[in-house]
């Protein structure tokens, strides 16, 4: 059920997963609205809170209702256990097992999803698996096969983490901070992970896409982007010139006008073509 209050406090939703109960803590952004429901997939190292009012501006400024959330082991949300690490095929279980769980409590039907990084990627992999329960994707960033680059910049953010004032920063948006930090380096920085990769699957994209990637993104080449559009050709691409890895944080107005007036094409060309199909009858 949407909250009559923008935005909504802070709340938690219990799922059965893997054997044992977790809390993902959500809140409602934006305003009320009638149509698909936009939620935010953050960051390997994001959550609620590290989106800042992002999710809301966006929504607000385009007329819709936004879903943030901690995914397990992020902010507020249960802890990553201490011996548990992400298995090779972590980014699946998010798209494939969770999310759904996720929408059925929250009662969220056909969705836009709107990922940033590894959030982008669990986009593409539910977008390709679960076609027919969403309306479209914006993909920041995303990731579709492990570069060099990336494991270099993984490796220095560890590095960091041990030696700087990283891990205290991240310690304000995260309740357990070494659950959000190790679950996702480790992974990472396995070689067993460098294997990975989600291209065979993205010729399944049959919803709306736009792919958005910083020039100068230092976790990845424009091959990311540019490898979305070989397997899905309707793909929108866009690149944003003197931009990093994060362009909802380096240029956010231009991220929250150009995929907005994407968001906003498809949701009328949907509703188009629902009218074409079912032409109201003349007196």
């Amino acid at each position: 059920m949407r909250p009559a209050q923008f935005p909504s406090p802070r709340a938690s939703v219990d799922l059965a997963w893997q054997d044992r109960k977790i809390a993902l803590e959500y809140q409602w952004v934006g305003v009320a609205s009638e149509g698909p429901v936009v939620v935010f997939l953050h960051e390997g190292l994001g959550s609620i809170d590290l989106w800042k009012n992002f999710p809301h501006r966006f929504c607000e400024k385009n007329g819709l209702t936004g879903l943030v959330f901690s995914r397990y082991g992020y902010g507020r949300s249960t802890p990553r256990l201490p011996e548990e690490r992400w298995p090779v095929s972590f980014m699946h279980a998010q798209a494939h097992d969770v999310l759904p769980r996720l929408f059925d409590k929250l009662d969220i039907r056909k969705p836009w999803l709107f990922g940033h990084s590894d959030g982008a990627s669990i986009a593409l992999l539910y977008a390709a698996w679960f076609s027919d329960n969403v309306s479209g994707i914006v993909v920041v960033a995303p990731h579709i096969f492990v570069e060099d680059k990336t494991v270099e910049s993984i490796a220095a953010a560890r590095q960091a983490y041990l030696s700087t004032e990283l891990r205290n920063r991240l310690a304000r948006y995260h309740q357990d901070v070494d659950s959000a930090f190790w679950g996702w380096n480790d992974i990472w920085l396995d070689p067993a992970f460098r294997t990975w990769n989600i291209e065979e699957c993205l010729s399944s994209l049959a919803c709306p896409v736009m792919a958005v990637q910083g020039e100068d993104d230092e976790y990845g080449s424009l091959e990311q982007i540019r490898g979305i559009k070989k397997k899905a050709p309707h793909t929108q691409l866009s690149i944003f010139p003197r931009c990093g890895h994060s362009p909802h944080r380096d240029q956010p107005e231009k991220l929250i006008q150009e995929a907005g007036q994407f968001v906003q094409d498809a949701m009328q060309n949907a509703t188009r073509n629902i009218q074409a199909l079912n032409p109201r009858r003349q007196p």
